[in-house]
């Protein structure tokens, strides 16, 4: 792949009912129903909804076999009223409901953690290499039979990994990684590759959003190699609600489709399923103008490794670079005033050419390089037009911008003999992930290690399209390890506090600085067995002071334990009115009358940190 310049990956063509996916086709935009299958009316009027939003393809989940022959009506309603938005089922644990399925919806998804092997329980099994032929010949016996039904029926289908799921058979031989979570999907494809079956979909999914992006990037490698170019699903699973599930799956959505990577996506969030379709239109969009840019030259670094990078190596200058978090460096040009939330405070405040009158205590400035007077807490900022007078500056921290036109033998020199410089690298290209992915790979073939602080710049009014687009920017290149500091400015109408706050959502996106509370939540859809919104608003207006606990909301046990596994306490339906709390993977206490779940499990927080 072209690390600098977009280039979208070339797939094959499916047919989902009348609607086409993947090769030129637009990037179609999906949600998922949270009305019971067996509701019909009620279907219907929310598959309406997600429709006249501009959702393409709409998801039902398909517990057993009556809301599997329920589709049928589900479809009939639609057809009648002119909707032919395309019918996808979801399918768990019972390859039965699958077959059903693919006779009445346009598309079945199937989970391979699932569909064959027993539910994931987190036990250790062990195989010789015969038994674990035996156990993908199971798979081979039980698949067919329903490929069999889709060629007949002209229904595509969709093989979705989660991370959640993954089976203990694949969890045992591969462990918990990507390699795994990519194995799992790969057993399903080489079936369908060998019976010719094409009209074939793909997602590996994860509420980790770099765990989610390396593993779709391992995919695409895999499958090339097997001469396999079936379009991809992205989304990140259990993204949460608010600001925080557009930054998150902007993250892990936009780092993929920058590349190139993607033909459908859908944004998980915890809200009305019609409230998804706006979000993932207005990144499909972002993503999508910047194919159109000028070529950018240069050429990757040699120690870089796309599948597995890891964070750049840089000698620290203060607090910023080697192993330190990466920074926040905010702006306030204007006045050079603006309120400070304590909650999302920048590490480095850029004021221009004059510093305010009064300097916040416990505060670092930054100001022009011309305007610099040696005051406390105070540092230069250089541009490409003052090399020749970097030398004569004394300070011990000194911030160059430079965009990657200019890193030139002279920017190259003057970084070399300057370790105290921090690069701030802008770019005005339509792509600018290739622009700054070009200065950070020429610096590093270079031998170069001053850190790099990432500059992005907008022009918006409304927060959301803000969160969505500078998170996109900013997902592969957090993800790339060439991330060792933030700076994002906004010429809207915006507050400085959105803005800050914005930047420290994206760090906790992609897993590099914690400043809050996480809350791990599905998107609600017909297994949710309680109210999800409802109950994710109390959980988190009761634990919005824990900073860096991680805390999982999860409607039922499908994804549940499996992708909280990370998350320190987890919240998951068990059964109608019924609540089973989690201690990470372990369950402490199960069945608990709905009314009093919430209660229990901000009991049993305070409890465990009382002991510690």
């Amino acid at each position: 792949m072209d690390l600098f310049n977009y280039v979208r990956r070339k797939s094959s063509i499916v047919n989902i009912g009348a609607t086409q996916m993947g090769g030129s086709n637009p990037i179609r935009i999906q949600s998922m129903t949270n009305t019971s299958t067996l509701d019909t009316e009620g279907s219907i009027a929310q598959a309406k909804r997600i429709a006249d939003a501009g959702g393409e393809l709409v998801r039902l989940t398909t517990q057993g076999i009556r809301e599997a022959e329920n589709l049928k009506n589900i479809n009939a309603g639609l057809r009648k009223d002119s909707y032919m938005i395309p019918l996808v089922a979801d399918v768990h644990f019972n390859p039965r409901v699958a077959d059903v399925a693919a006779l009445y919806a346009e598309k079945v998804r199937i989970n391979p953690g699932n569909y064959v092997d027993a539910a994931r329980t987190f036990k250790h099994l062990e195989y010789t290499d015969e038994e674990y032929a035996a156990e993908i010949q199971k798979i081979r016996e039980r698949f067919i039979p329903f490929l069999n039904i889709c060629k007949k029926n002209h229904t595509a289908i969709r093989i979705g990994v989660n991370h959640g799921s993954l089976s203990d058979r694949i969890m045992s031989r591969y462990g918990d990684t990507p390699r795994g979570m990519v194995e799992s999907c790969m057993e399903f494809l080489r079936i369908c590759q060998d019976y010719q079956f094409t009209d074939v979909v793909i997602s590996i999914k994860s509420s980790n959003t770099t765990v989610m992006v390396k593993t779709v990037r391992l995919l695409v490698e895999t499958m090339a190699k097997e001469a396999m170019t079936f379009p991809l699903h992205l989304g990140v699973t259990e993204a949460g609600d608010g600001e925080d599930g557009r930054i998150k799956s902007a993250f892990g959505i936009g780092a993929l489709l920058a590349d190139g990577i993607g033909d459908t996506i859908r944004v998980s969030l915890s809200e009305a399923p019609e409230a998804e379709i706006p979000v993932a239109a207005k990144l499909a969009d972002y993503i999508t103008v910047q194919s159109f840019h000028p070529h950018i030259e240069t050429e990757a670094a040699a120690s870089f490794d796309y599948l597995n990078p890891s964070r750049r190596q840089t000698k620290s200058v203060h607090n910023i670079g080697g192993d330190k978090v990466p920074v926040v460096l905010s702006c306030r040009l204007e006045d050079n005033k603006g309120e400070i939330d304590n909650a999302f405070k920048p590490d480095y405040i850029y004021v221009g050419s004059r510093l305010p009158e009064t300097l916040l205590p416990d505060t670092d400035y930054i100001i022009d390089a011309d305007n610099w007077d040696g005051t406390e807490h105070t540092y230069p900022a250089f541009n490409f037009n003052h090399f020749p007078f970097i030398a004569s500056c004394k300070a011990d921290l000194k911030f160059l911008f430079l965009p990657y036109s200019m890193l030139n033998e002279e920017a190259v020199a003057c970084l070399r003999i300057h370790p105290e410089i921090v690069v701030i690298s802008q770019s005005n290209s339509p792509h600018r992930l290739g622009e700054h992915r070009a200065l950070v790979h020429k610096m590093m073939n270079e031998g170069l290690q001053n850190p790099v602080v990432i500059f992005q710049h907008y022009q918006e009014d409304e927060a959301e399209n803000f969160q969505i687009k500078s998170a996109a920017d900013m997902g592969a290149l957090i993800i790339d390890g060439l991330c060792d500091g933030i700076m994002l400015i906004n010429n809207g109408k915006l507050p400085a506090t959105t803005i800050d706050a914005t930047a420290f959502g994206i760090l906790q996106a992609g897993r590099t600085r914690t400043s809050k509370t996480e809350y791990i939540s599905c998107p609600s859809c017909g297994r949710t067995l309680f109210d999800l919104q409802k109950t994710i608003a109390r959980i988190k207006e009761a634990t919005k002071e824990l900073k860096g606990l991680k805390i999982g909301i999860m409607g039922c046990i499908v994804n549940g334990p499996g992708e909280m596994a990370d998350a320190d306490y987890g919240y998951v339906g068990a059964g109608p009115g019924k609540v089973s709390l989690y201690k990470q993977k372990v369950c402490i206490e199960k069945n608990i009358p709905e009314d009093e779940a919430v209660d229990r499990l901000l009991e049993f927080i305070r409890e465990d940190r009382e002991k510690k």
